[in-house]
């Protein structure tokens, strides 16, 4: 009974030190396993990552690859935009010197335009002036007293303007038939001459006076009882521009003069000066 017992609390005891050295053994193999499988993985992920950085590695060369590429490509376009700027640069300054040059060729043709422009407004200026000049030497006049009719003019009491109305010719429009003035239009030298005519009078003579500017300077007169006189007298003088020249009845005298004009006084510019 005893031994019996005893055999099996042995068999109890052996069989739990083989259910422990079983566990033992499990764990160790479980252990094992993991450290394998830990191994495993851990292999797997250097191979992954040794597979991506390869992967990287090449998409990198081939990105530097496409980069070196296409800086070969910008280099190249780069210089052909240099040659194409270089050759602008040119063709530009070659434009800037056609325009100067231009400018230049303009600006003498200006110049010679205004010289062309100057000479003809001097030319017009000296025709202009020969045509004044050309007038102002066409200076002549005559006339006699009286416009209509016959008959004495005067006595007077003082001397008196004399007005020559009948006008036969006035070249220059210098003498004015209105005021019996002539007004020198330009210097120089001009020759008067004045003719009168009177009925011989015991108390009146026949007589008239050459006046410059207000002076006398010549004097016709005659002075008789009977028959006619024909007093006369010229001059020539010097006259400025705008210097008056006219004739004053003497005073305490007549003259005649009816359709046959036999007063007269006439004038002409001889030349200027």
């Amino acid at each position: 009974m005893e031994r019996t017992t005893f055999f099996h609390a042995l068999l109890l005891i052996c069989c739990l030190s083989t259910a422990q050295l079983q566990a033992v053994a499990d764990n160790e193999i479980i252990s094992h396993l993991r450290q394998t499988e830990d191994a495993v993985n851990l292999s797997d992920n250097q191979q992954t990552c040794t597979q991506d950085i390869h992967a990287v590695l090449r998409e990198m060369s081939a990105s530097l690859a496409g980069l070196k590429v296409g800086m070969e490509y910008l280099q190249k376009d780069n210089e052909a935009k240099t040659e194409e700027l270089h050759l602008l640069k040119q063709q530009y300054q070659e434009q800037v010197t056609k325009v100067r040059n231009l400018e230049q060729q303009y600006q003498a043709q200006l110049g010679e335009l205004n010289s062309v422009k100057a000479r003809t407004n001097n030319t017009e200026n000296q025709v202009e002036v020969l045509k004044r000049e050309r007038k102002v030497k066409q200076v002549a006049f005559s006339a006699s007293l009286l416009a209509s009719g016959g008959g004495h003019i005067g006595p007077f009491n003082t001397q008196t303007p004399l007005v020559f109305r009948h006008v036969v010719a006035n070249i220059g429009n210098a003498y004015n038939p209105n005021t019996g003035f002539f007004i020198a239009p330009v210097r120089g030298a001009y020759h008067f001459e004045f003719h009168l005519h009177g009925g011989g009078h015991a108390s009146y003579g026949t007589g008239a006076v050459l006046v410059k500017n207000g002076n006398p300077i010549f004097i016709a007169y005659e002075h008789q009882s009977t028959y006619s006189v024909n007093p006369s007298n010229g001059a020539t003088l010097l006259l400025e521009t705008g210097d008056v020249v006219f004739l004053h009845q003497w005073q305490n005298s007549r003259i005649f003069d009816n359709q046959n004009h036999h007063t007269t006084f006439s004038g002409h510019l001889l030349f200027t000066v």
